[in-house]
């Protein structure tokens, strides 16, 4: 049962996130180790059927994204307003709280946003990782006219090219090694996309506003500050496999870039929904591939052994005539200039 102020959700779609590969396969990702059995997933949407004997916000019926990450709301970190670095944070399906590939999970009612009837349940999964690209375009003050590099065209890089281009920057350009990923990411908005085994001043990429890094690659960074104007602006969203890389100071220096990070999210799902049941973002798009809940291990090694995988969902509820792939990328999509 629900505790006092949470409401418990039927899940309806989980996606796949790196990070619950990362712990599928290593057991850990950075300082969290998996050391039970444990239940992944976190990006989630599903229906409310049950109430605390406190909860207010929503009703039985109610379909909802979950915020999957609940802090204390006490500490420093909450008080001052950066609840997303809170260090006691329970977040779904990183350890050792238990994530939502399950039939049922339990959240605090606040952190259960409730999904306008143009969003599937499948984009109302994606709401997590939106939040994500989100709060990566608010980190890097990405506005009107800005001249933007995305370098990754991975899930969140997909999506943080689109936020982009909904805040008002004049040019989105997109970076990766697979033609697949840059043909979806110019089918999606983004104003050029180049190989990111070519050099990106040979190509024509140089004096960019802000520098959106989303692959965890070093050489992508390196070549990202290097195309990068004086006083302009670095997020580094995408975590590195090693857990470091060498930065160029010598050309942060000299050019006094500004070199941040970004963590998660901050109140940035109420703008998420919002993105998306606009058509501003095209969540539909982006999934490429479905399993059932009993199909959880195939649905892990896809994202390693298919190339053409770009997001997964799991859809613990589904039954033999559930919605088919088809239904579930065909969201409303349109892909303006400016917010």
């Amino acid at each position: 049962m629900p505790g006092p102020h949470e409401v418990l959700v039927e899940v309806a779609a989980v996606g796949i996130c790196g990070s619950d590969v990362h712990y599928y396969e290593h057991g850990k990702l950075g300082a969290r180790v998996v050391r039970a059995p444990h239940i992944l997933g976190h990006e989630v949407s599903g229906r409310v059927v049950a109430l605390g004997p406190l909860a207010t916000h929503h009703a039985p019926g109610d379909r909802v994204a979950i915020e999957p990450g609940v802090p204390c709301g006490a500490c420093r970190e909450c008080l001052s307003g950066h609840y997303n670095l809170c260090p006691t944070i329970r977040f779904l399906g990183a350890p050792p709280c238990d994530g939502a590939l399950r039939g049922r999970v339990a959240i605090r009612e606040d952190f259960a946003f409730a999904l306008p009837s143009q969003l599937s349940d499948g984009a109302g999964a994606l709401i997590e990782p939106l939040a994500v690209a989100v709060w990566a375009c608010r980190r890097g003050r990405v506005g009107t006219g800005d001249r933007v590099l995305v370098t990754g065209a991975g899930p969140i890089g997909q999506l943080v090219a689109q936020v982009a281009r909904a805040s008002g920057a004049a040019e989105v350009i997109v970076t990766d090694v697979s033609a697949a990923r840059l043909a979806l990411a110019e089918a999606l908005g983004a104003t050029r996309v180049l190989d990111a085994r070519v050099e990106l001043s040979s190509a024509g990429a140089r004096e960019m506003d802000v520098l959106l890094e989303c692959s965890g690659d070093a050489a992508a960074l390196r070549q990202g500050i290097a195309a990068l104007r004086p006083a302009a602006r670095a997020v580094v969203v995408g975590m590195s496999a090693t857990g470091a890389i060498a930065v160029p100071l010598e050309a942060v220096h000299a050019r006094e870039l500004t070199i941040t990070a970004s963590f998660r999210y901050q109140r940035c799902y109420a703008a998420a929904i919002a993105l998306a049941a606009s058509g501003r973002v095209a969540l539909g798009p982006l999934i490429t591939h479905t399993f059932d809940l009993q199909d959880i291990n195939d649905a892990l090694r896809a994202t390693r052994e298919d190339p053409a995988v770009v997001k997964i969902l799991v859809l613990p509820a589904r039954q033999a005539a559930g919605p088919t792939l088809d239904a579930i990328q065909a969201e409303p999509a349109r892909h303006p200039t400016a917010a």
